[in-house]
């Protein structure tokens, strides 16, 4: 019996959120990846991207709970995400015409637009703090719970209760949609094909009729799409801060790395090892090994390797450590 309390309290406290965030950190870094193997730059706004696309979703949905609009016990933000998807598709095309666009056809080096975008995400990160405000907003409603604790214990009879919130099983569900709907669009379609080979040769991609404009034009538009989900998804579960979506840069830029920079399926990799390093390094493991191991073996302290308030340095530390053993990350990278 404790042993299976030990499995339950593992399973809430660490394996559903690190599922849950891992898919939340893959999200933003396929959009860093896209960038980064089509555009071939590192995208530092991506943090305010994602930030963008969110609150823009929050303000619709505002709109609509103040209309009486509901999606019943799912959260109003899914029926706003789409407006919140289409107004960040707006402005990534508008910043790519306004600002990417003469340097491409300077044919300015990666490094000039990495410089480029440092200007582009004080900007971004500068207007989404004057439209919403600094502080955290909350927009989550709905039925909070999948399973709650009460429930579990009471059909399960154990001493420990298992939560399943509304927010992780629905950032799963659409995490998986997302990265099957992009790996068939990259893989099976036209358009998709043109990317790939656009990312893989420009100059041949070029001699075979393939609109540099047009790939362009429609890597914004996912980027966009995929930054908007990943950082409504993350809102949804925690809450809408603009400063942490700047700070979420360093774990959605290290596993787009760890896993392979260019590689959509190393961003996903990446970002699963991430968010269970961070989340297992930052768990107190006190409640789970006093059920799992005898009473001479428990822990008198917490059990816990680091802070919650240093969860970003496990992710520097991690991206540190591939960068010297193995710069290509788990999958080579650099090609879509």
């Amino acid at each position: 019996m404790d042993l299976l309390n030990a499995v339950v309290a593992l399973s809430n406290f660490v394996l559903i959120p690190a599922i849950a965030y891992g898919s939340q950190l893959a999200l933003g870094a396929l959009g860093v990846t896209l960038i980064y193997g089509i555009l071939r730059f590192s995208n530092f706004a991506h943090g305010d991207t994602m930030a963008f696309g969110t609150m823009a979703t929050i303000l619709i949905t505002w709109g609509f709970q103040t209309a009486g609009i509901s999606a019943g016990p799912l959260p109003t933000a899914l029926l706003a995400l789409p407006f919140g998807i289409a107004i960040c598709a707006g402005l990534m095309l508008f910043t790519d015409r306004a600002v990417y666009k003469f340097y491409r056809a300077q044919k300015a080096k990666p490094v000039i637009f990495v410089i480029v975008s440092l200007g582009v995400m004080f900007i971004m990160n500068g207007l989404v703090r004057f439209i919403i405000g600094p502080n955290d907003q909350r927009f989550a409603d709905g039925e909070r719970f999948i399973v709650s604790v009460r429930t579990f214990k009471a059909m399960t009879g154990l001493d420990e209760g298992l939560a399943i919130k509304t927010t992780q099983g629905i950032t799963v569900v659409t995490a998986i949609i997302v990265v099957a709907a992009l790996f068939y669009f990259l893989n099976r379609t036209r358009t998709g094909k043109s990317m790939r080979a656009y990312s893989d040769n420009e100059d041949l991609a070029l001699l075979s009729g393939i609109n540099p404009e047009r790939v362009v034009m429609v890597t914004w538009l996912i980027v966009a799409a995929l930054a908007t989900i990943a950082g409504v998804l993350y809102g949804l579960d925690k809450s809408f801060k603009p400063f942490v979506y700047f700070q979420l840069l360093l774990p959605i830029f290290a596993a787009a790395i760890v896993g392979g920079l260019g590689s959509p399926i190393g961003a996903i990799a990446g970002g699963f090892t991430i968010a269970f390093s961070e989340v297992m390094i930052t768990y107190a493991w006190k409640k789970v090994a006093n059920y799992a191991l005898p009473d001479s073996l428990a822990p008198d302290g917490l059990a816990q390797l680091l802070s919650t308030d240093y969860k970003f340095a496990v992710s520097f530390v991690i991206l540190l450590i591939v960068l010297l053993f193995r710069p290509t990350g788990l999958f080579a990278g650099k090609s879509v």
